[in-house]
């Protein structure tokens, strides 16, 4: 079973395939369709890992796949330019599952 990332930028894509993980860039909506296609039609990737730029060209859509396909995996990931939003992700995450906590 393969790992599969499809990032905005070439650093990450880069930083990931020397640690032996395959992925590509995209920069559109349409683009992005087209390695989606790729990557269900490839049955060896069990986990597709997303950087959050790439998730939020169709948060709804990658949402709705996330939570109804069985494989791949489906991972959002931060890179180098979102990590300082990390605590407030976790927070709004948090904050749905429980609410508003004071």
């Amino acid at each position: 079973m393969k790992m599969f990332v499809i990032s905005d930028n070439v650093d990450t894509q880069m930083g990931l395939r020397l640690a032996g993980i395959e992925g590509v860039v995209v920069h559109d909506i349409d683009a992005l369709k087209l390695a989606l296609d790729s990557v269900f039609a490839d049955k060896s990737i069990g986990i597709l890992l997303l950087t959050s730029v790439v998730f939020d060209l169709d948060r709804e859509t990658l949402l709705d796949l996330k939570l109804n396909r069985t494989e791949p995996l489906i991972v959002e990931i931060s890179d180098r330019h979102k990590s300082h939003e990390v605590q407030s992700m976790i927070d709004a995450t948090i904050s749905k599952i429980i609410g508003k906590v004071v």
